[in-house]
């Protein structure tokens, strides 16, 4: 039962953080492109590990650190907009899963399948 409470804790954090980054004023983070991937809430809501992926992915360093600046203005409107018992400390954790997807599927593309190899197959 409390497993469920804490999906849908993270779906609405996750959620309610991709709208609120488009209101931070930090030019680090207003000028990359932020995903958020996913979100994993500790069961006592101390604290969100939020996972994120950045386009450019030269600017990722930076704006993970716009976005660790910008914690406490996005702590304090989660827990305004969310109404929870405790403000999460959010914890930003950089996401290459996209990336390294990406690479996969560049890797998979560039195989060549003969005609043999596909009439034994």
């Amino acid at each position: 039962m409390a497993s469920n409470r804490i999906h849908r804790i993270n779906e609405e954090i996750q959620k309610e953080l991709s709208s609120l980054l488009r209101t931070v004023k930090d030019p680090r983070v207003q000028d990359t492109m932020i995903s958020i991937t996913r979100v994993e809430t500790t069961p006592d809501l101390r604290y969100t590990k939020v996972y994120v992926s950045f386009l450019p992915e030269e600017k990722a360093k930076e704006a993970l650190a716009g976005l660790k600046s910008a914690g406490g203005y996005l702590r304090r409107e989660l827990a305004r907009k969310l109404q929870l018992r405790y403000a999460s400390e959010i914890v930003w954790e950089q996401d290459d899963s996209i990336q390294y997807g990406a690479k996969m599927l560049k890797l998979i593309n560039s195989l060549e399948v003969t005609h043999d190899e596909a009439d034994e197959g």
